[in-house]
């Protein structure tokens, strides 16, 4: 395995950080621990990037332990922490010519590594770290971590904060590398990144709730979901959650997702309580579950 997680436990005074994290990642996989900010991912991280000791169990990265290999481990592995880290009075230039060179390495040698990357910001490569945009800065932390060709690679949450299509270019840009084999272990709280994952860890509160491929883990969900609609969503959501028979409510963009605890369930009847609510532009309609509504399922 090119991670092997046992039993892993850390505690920060009476907060408990990681409780008996166990799982492993295969070569060549990408795959995604996904949960709120707070869940333990980050703590995780800097465990198996060696920056952490763990409190009890045991972890692998290629086959070394991360306790007693630890100098090893960082020589073959790229980080890029959540925090944009990189010196930002330097230029993208001098940055990506700095961390080449701790690694002993140049930028000609691993350049093919980071071509499809490094070409998008290679216009500015004159500029300062800290004045380019958030899309540019990931691009250069992901550079750098990739520069000295590293066996795996740890992204935590990479695109928090970034936008929206900064953010497709970025899980392409992954996609590709994948087939350059590299392990790729990353962290986000964003669920629709969630589903371009190999397999997924659900994390909540230090705990992995479960782990599976993300189609498997939708299919886990025990209920129908519908889309429901209306002209106020406030009162919308008021509304259902006095419904007597309402087995899970949550706001889902522009709709509600609603779950009903009967087997029988009839739309008709949840309109007719929502007018007689003096709700209008009722909308019903069933909808598929997602990794979202499978978390939330897990997380009650």
């Amino acid at each position: 395995m090119s991670i092997s997680v046992s039993n892993i436990s850390k505690s920060y005074k009476n907060v408990n950080a990681l409780q008996n994290i166990s799982f492993d990642v295969k070569p060549g996989e990408l795959f995604g621990l996904i949960g709120p900010d707070g869940a333990g991912k980050t703590t995780l991280f800097r465990i198996l990037t060696t920056l952490l000791v763990p409190d009890a169990g045991h972890a692998t990265v290629t086959d070394l332990d991360v306790v007693t290999h630890y100098k090893a481990i960082r020589n073959s592995v790229g980080y890029m922490p959540g925090k944009f880290s990189l010196y930002q009075d330097l230029t993208v230039e001098e940055n990506l010519h700095f961390f080449a060179t701790i690694f002993g390495t140049t930028i000609e040698e691993n350049y093919d590594l980071i071509k499809d990357i490094y070409v998008q910001i290679e216009p500015f490569k004159k500029r300062r770290a800290g004045k380019l945009s958030g899309g540019m800065k990931q691009k250069l932390a992901l550079s750098c971590a990739l520069i000295h060709k590293p066996n795996v690679l740890f992204l935590d949450e990479p695109t928090t904060g970034v936008d929206p299509v900064s953010r497709k270019e970025f899980w392409d840009m992954l996609k590709r590398l994948q087939q350059k084999d590299i392990t790729i272990l990353v962290s986000t709280p964003y669920m629709d990144e969630a589903a371009l994952c190999d397999r997924i860890a659900l994390m909540q509160n230090g705990k992995i709730l479960e782990i599976d491929t993300p189609a498997a883990i939708v299919k886990h969900y025990p209920k129908t979901i519908y889309n429901v609609s209306s002209n106020n969503m406030y009162q919308l959501l008021e509304s259902l959650k006095a419904y007597k028979h309402h087995y899970s409510i949550y706001p889902f963009g522009e709709f509600v997702h609603y779950s009903d605890k009967r087997t029988d369930f009839n739309t008709e009847d949840l309109k007719a309580y929502l007018e007689s609510r003096n709700l209008s532009n009722i909308n019903i309609e069933k909808t598929a579950a997602t990794i979202e509504d499978t978390f939330m399922e897990l997380a009650k």
